[in-house]
């Protein structure tokens, strides 16, 4: 199962639209992942009519209209892979004790936020995936997004990809 992960887009407030790269993406995929920072439902509705499933979660700049068709935390079993999508994780030190214990029944996390790619796995085994952001870099070098596999109950070629 083809998976693309997201977040963090800010349309339209960083970016018109997502860039053409990540479209292609969202047509290749079976699975979009969106951990929050939507800004305006006219991207959920788009990517809700062209990805042929799109699992989502809200963020902190999402407002009502937003949280009101989101739920604040998704879980999702792709592949035999449990995942959880939800956008903020806390601080950067202890993450992943703290999300190995908030999310014992999780296999693969995804979150955003910091707009800032991430990707260990915890003492316990949870995989901690942030794709970063594909339209607001912030302090990154790159605009970023995710593809991975998920099959057989295991998540392989997970790839961090960089936008010009």
């Amino acid at each position: 199962m083809r998976l693309l992960l997201i977040s963090d887009t800010h349309v339209p407030t960083r970016a018109k639209d997502l860039p053409a790269p990540v479209w292609e993406e969202v047509d290749r995929a079976e699975v979009v992942i969106h951990a929050g920072d939507w800004m305006a439902p006219s991207l959920l509705d788009d990517l809700e009519a062209r990805a042929a499933r799109l699992i989502a979660c809200w963020g902190n700049n999402d407002g009502t209209d937003l949280r009101a068709r989101l739920p604040e935390r998704a879980d999702a079993t792709l592949g035999g892979v449990r995942f959880t999508v939800t956008h903020e994780t806390g601080a950067r030190a202890g993450r992943e004790a703290r999300m190995s214990r908030r999310y014992p029944d999780t296999d693969v996390l995804v979150f955003g936020h910091s707009h800032i790619p991430w990707d260990t796995t915890s003492a316990t085994g949870l995989r901690l995936l942030n794709p970063g952001s594909p339209t607001d870099r912030r302090r990154q070098p790159h605009c970023t997004y995710m593809t991975a596999t998920a099959a057989d109950g295991t998540l392989s070629d997970v790839h961090l990809h960089r936008l010009p």
